[in-house]
């Protein structure tokens, strides 16, 4: 029957003996297993393949006695966000599991004197945004204007028989970082550096964080643009795509310094009232009253807030002859 004799020939596995079904089997070096046996190794093994039965059936046997151990092991410290570092740290040892009865899968238990290094590796995405020319295709900026995504991931290297390292994402692709000065950023990063220190304290210090990197933008007075990156308070058009910032954003300063929205009326820091400073059209004094302390002229009515892209045009009048 030739090749198609060999496709649907009967396999029986290496491991347990029962017949593999078709999509069943798992080559080994040396022969075949069924995917029943093969889901029982370590997640992290990747040698499969290479893999004699012999090398198999020993690994398996290390199974059972980690799923043994697994009774006794009782954690004291957890760190991590959706997949977690679980810490006995009587037994100096620990588990990676994203299940919160990290026992029903089986984790590999390892001891802490066997990590080498744990490393939190930053993945840049950069996409590039365009804008629609007069025909209605889609260009190129000039100069290219592009947004980016930040994921993180923890890779903890450690020493042993059936991997050398495990690698996992610090936390799910909805909670990626857009720009490096992110709130987003300095979170995902701090609880990759929590993942570090607990394993390898000694050179993986805790970063320290400043309150006020942790407030939000509202309150620190920096916006967010339509493409979702967070630009400085004084900027009037976006660092990534080059929009200008909305009106409704421009808000007030007050004198102690703090921004508010530009429909406060008292600031959200000091408590201050908001105080109109507006230009006369008339003569140029700058004012705060509702006419000019200067010569008298009433102040316009659109004039709704302190930021200079809302102070009228002024044409400065020469009272000197």
């Amino acid at each position: 029957m030739g090749l198609f004799g060999n496709l649907f020939e009967k396999k029986q596995c290496a491991i347990c003996g029962k017949e593999i079904g078709l999509l069943g089997n798992r080559k080994l070096a040396d022969g075949n297993m069924c995917k029943d046996c093969a889901a029982k190794l370590s997640p992290y093994f990747s040698d499969r393949r290479e893999s004699t039965i012999a090398d198999i059936q020993r690994q398996l046997a290390y199974r059972e006695e980690n799923q043994a151990k697994l009774a006794s092991f009782n954690p004291t410290k957890v760190v991590g966000l959706n997949t977690k570092v679980y810490i006995d740290e009587a037994q100096k040892a620990f588990v990676v599991s994203r299940s919160s009865d990290f026992r029903r899968n089986n984790p590999d238990i390892i001891p802490i004197s066997a990590v080498t290094a744990v490393d939190l590796d930053v993945r840049e995405r950069k996409t590039e945004i365009m804008q629609e020319d007069a025909e209605g295709k889609k260009v190129s900026y000039d100069p290219k204007k592009y947004e980016y995504s930040y994921t993180f991931y923890n890779k903890i290297h450690v020493r042993c028989e059936w991997f050398d390292e495990i690698s996992f994402e610090v936390s799910d692709s909805s909670t990626e970082a857009d720009a490096k000065d992110s709130r987003e950023y300095r979170f995902l990063e701090k609880a990759g550096n929590e993942v570090q220190n607990a394993l390898m304290p000694n050179i993986y210090p805790l970063i320290e964080y400043k309150e006020e990197e942790e407030k939000e933008p509202e309150q620190t007075g920096r916006w967010r643009c339509e493409c979702g990156a967070m630009n400085d308070p004084e900027a009037k058009f976006c660092s990534a795509c080059g929009k200008a910032r909305p009106a409704a954003l421009s808000g007030w300063r007050c004198s102690c310094g703090h921004i508010n929205t530009a429909d406060a009326k008292f600031c959200s820091a000091c408590g201050k009232a908001h105080e109109v400073r507006w230009f006369c059209p008339e003569c140029g004094k700058e004012n705060t009253g509702k006419f000019c302390s200067a010569c008298g002229h009433e102040r316009p009515a659109d004039v709704t807030r302190s930021t200079p892209e809302a102070a009228p045009k002024i044409i400065r009048r020469d009272t000197e002859q």
